[in-house]
């Protein structure tokens, strides 16, 4: 199979939580209150499971912790959903993602290869 993926994906265990979603142009959001347990993290997005299915095409503010010392926030796209035993397999992008939080995460994958 061949390797579709931008960026280089690293194990990463974290957490976020989902207040709500949204989509680009829509007036209301989708208000949610749910944990998620990230998985990956690439420089382009990360992985995680959750219990509920998510609308692919719908984004979401996060605050994602790299260490003690680096966290971000940004948003996220859903890009992609897969039925698991545990839920549901969720892939997201980050959407304008600022260079130094990119270095960031380059940082962290680094120092895992080490």
């Amino acid at each position: 199979m061949d390797e579709k993926r931008k960026s280089k994906r690293v194990p990463f265990n974290s957490s976020i939580s989902i207040e709500s979603l949204f989509r680009s142009g829509e007036q209301e959001s989708i208000k949610m209150n749910t944990d998620i347990i990230i998985t990956n993290i690439s420089k382009t997005g990360l992985g995680f499971i959750c219990e509920t299915d998510l609308p692919v095409n719908h984004f979401f503010n996060s605050k994602v912790v790299i260490d003690e010392d680096k966290m971000f926030y940004c948003v996220l796209k859903i890009v992609r959903s897969q039925k698991i035993n545990k839920g549901y397999l969720i892939g997201s992008e980050f959407v304008g993602l600022a260079d130094i939080l990119g270095k960031q995460i380059d940082e962290y994958i680094s120092e895992l290869e080490k």
